[in-house]
């Protein structure tokens, strides 16, 4: 039962909730990322037609009951429904609804108990003190129903409070019970959206867990905050990277092409690890994330190479198709020369005689005549200065080309001409070309007088 009357409204409002890092009691700082504090729109129900007045009574016992409509229905509303709806109690009533939660957290029936857990991330945004121990408590409630609204209650809260659920989530991650292990890591999945940093702190500490099924989930939950640039999300993908579980290695592995695009010179580095890795899926990923770097430079044209001899045959096809992106002809050649010395799969070495073969020097005269660069085109103005000339431009024919006019008809195979045909000659394209003597100097109509040939000869 409720003490005296309410006197909600003199009473102050709580202050807004900040999340703390419990080892040193200072503000969680979220590093430069951009965090959405996550309020929560009370669940809708029939205890939602209450109005503040019975929700107060319902909820302490002074009310019985009270009839409602909800959605055309007819409801019966009691205690229980009176601590469900203690969310939307105006702002005046937050102090006394705090009492009344406080007490319907102990309450004997575990259906009040029950309601208490269902509302209490909720309220917890308007008023927390004391709602987490209770939750704490109440996860080992000797009701199986009330265990599992507490761990619901946990799921739910985690988001917006990670410091106030972080040594209850802990055990529940690691829980036996299946239905409390599972709530918990849906809890610190949603965790990920809202505070990634608390999200580190907790799979850091996971991985030291000798059951690797808890390893293997925690590596899941690095896949989500890889992408932050921090050095202990670089710090938990190296120590997942040496794990001795091939699963938890190839998860994580996973991830480097994404953080490779974050930063070049960590996902190069872990790229390098990852490709000697004993484990196929770890070093294809590795082939992944080099795809993702700036091949052309750097230490990442060194793996390639050094993956197109590796013994992995999906890691050598990976390498090899990258090869003619790194390099020129003439060096790919002599590469390829070197890797057909040891290669034995059929299509790989197909592949590398496809990319040693020169059309220039080795296709046929079509392939040779394809290789060649087309040639420049003529400018529009000497196109016309060349016609008015009389000359062909390209395969573009000459003024003076004959035409099928003036073309002689040609005689039926099966007819002999009578007389053979003379064409004439045009004057017009019969060039006289200087003989010799003309180009000496002698001339054939020279005086022969000045040579004396006249004159007798004594």
């Amino acid at each position: 039962m409720m003490d005296g009357p309410l006197q909600a409204n003199e009473q102050p409002m709580a202050k807004k909730y900040i999340a703390r890092d419990p080892r040193t009691g200072k503000p969680i700082k979220m590093e430069g990322s951009t965090h959405h504090d996550v309020d929560y729109e009370p669940l809708k129900g029939h205890w939602s037609a209450l109005i503040p007045a019975d929700v107060m009574s319902l909820a302490e016992g002074s009310l019985g009951s009270r009839d409602v409509r909800w959605k055309g229905v007819t409801y019966t509303l009691t205690r229980k429904d009176g601590v469900r709806a203690l969310s939307q109690v105006p702002k005046g009533m937050i102090l006394p609804a705090h009492k009344l939660l406080l007490r319907a957290l102990e309450d004997e029936e575990p259906e009040i108990r029950v309601a208490a857990l269902n509302v209490l991330p909720e309220f917890a945004v308007r008023r927390s003190d004391e709602l987490f121990d209770w939750l704490s408590v109440l996860l080992d409630d000797e009701v199986p129903s009330v265990r599992k609204a507490a761990s619901e209650a946990l799921a739910r809260a985690a988001p917006t409070f990670p410091s106030g659920v972080r040594s209850s989530l802990a055990n529940e991650l690691r829980s036996s019970d299946a239905q409390r292990r599972n709530a918990a890591w849906k809890g610190l999945e949603a965790l990920t959206k809202t505070w990634p940093d608390v999200v580190a702190d907790h799979v850091d500490s996971l991985f030291l867990e000798p059951n690797v099924e808890i390893r293997r989930k925690a590596a899941k939950m690095l896949n989500t905050i890889v992408s932050r640039k921090t050095s202990v999300v670089w710090d938990l993908v190296s120590w997942a990277l040496s794990d001795e579980d091939a699963q938890v290695r190839r998860t994580v592995a996973k991830s480097l092409p994404r953080l490779a695009q974050q930063d070049v010179r960590m996902g190069t580095v872990f790229a390098e690890r990852a490709i000697v890795d004993e484990d196929a899926d770890v070093r294809l990923a590795a082939i992944k994330t080099i795809e993702k770097l700036n091949r052309g430079h750097g230490h990442a044209r060194d793996l390639i190479i050094a993956g197109a001899r590796s013994n992995d045959i999906r890691v050598r096809r990976s390498c090899i198709g990258m090869l003619p992106k790194l390099m020129d002809e003439g060096e790919l050649r002599i590469l390829v020369d070197d890797l057909l010395k040891t290669e034995t799969d059929e299509k790989l070495v197909q592949t590398l005689m496809d990319y040693r073969y020169d059309a220039m020097l080795e296709g046929t005269e079509a392939e040779k005549n394809a290789a060649l660069s087309p040639a420049l085109p003529v400018p529009e103005i000497d196109r016309e200065v060349l016609t008015a000339q009389g000359k062909e431009v390209g395969l573009t024919p000459s003024r003076h080309a004959p035409t099928a006019q003036s073309l002689p008809e040609e005689v039926p195979s099966s007819q002999e001409p009578s007389e053979p045909v003379h064409q004439p000659i045009s004057r017009e394209t019969v060039e006289r070309r200087p003989t010799q003597d003309e180009l000496m100097g002698y001339h054939d109509d020279d005086d022969e007088d000045d040579w004396g040939f006249d004159e007798p000869y004594d």
